[in-house]
This record gives structure tokens, C-alpha cells and sequence, in this order.
């Protein structure tokens, strides 16, 4: 019985770490895939670096696409493309 008593704190140390580090990241991770999965074409989206822009192609077999801007046409991974920003242009673009 002592020896669980002494374990106890490195227990609850590990509950509160993963109950608020751990499972919030898998969330949003899973929710990500989510939102790259569903992009579809002419969805006006923002890269993660702040690149502006409307899907004109999808390539599920690279997991790329292709976004095209006032400069011209240019290939991205899905995983660049900011789920957060994009949301939120998509919704003004809802609104109007």
C-alpha cells in the first residue's frame, strides 16, 4: 500500500499533462486532417505563411493542391494551408 501512495503524485502529474497537453494537440491534429480532407476546389484559403489565395487544383495522390493568386498559380502541400485563417475568410465569404 506504500509504495502506491508514493507513485500517486507521478500519476496524477501524468493525468494532468495528457488531459491538457496531450489530448487538446491530438484534437486539433485530428481536426486538421479534417479540414485538409475536405478542401475542395474554388475554396479562397491562407497559408500558414500568410499567402493568400483560391484552390484551382487538388491532387490526392501527392496530398498537394494548387492555389492560384494575383501572381499566378502556385503548388502547395495541404498541410500549409492554415485551417484557422481559412475558416475565417471562408466564412466572410458566407456572409456576403
Amino acid at each position: 500500500m506504500g509504495n502506491l501512495t508514493d507513485f500517486l503524485p507521478f500519476i496524477a502529474m501524468f493525468a494532468v499533462v495528457y488531459f491538457f497537453m496531450i489530448a487538446p494537440q491530438m484534437k486539433r491534429a485530428k481536426q486538421e486532417k479534417k479540414f485538409a480532407n475536405e478542401l475542395k476546389k474554388g475554396d479562397k484559403v491562407i497559408t500558414k505563411s500568410g499567402l493568400h489565395g483560391k484552390i484551382v487544383e487538388l491532387n490526392d495522390k501527392d496530398n498537394s493542391c494548387v492555389i492560384e493568386t494575383l501572381a499566378g498559380k502556385i503548388k502547395f502541400e495541404r498541410s500549409a494551408i492554415s485551417m484557422e485563417m481559412s475558416k475565417k475568410i471562408q466564412d466572410k465569404v458566407a456572409t456576403r
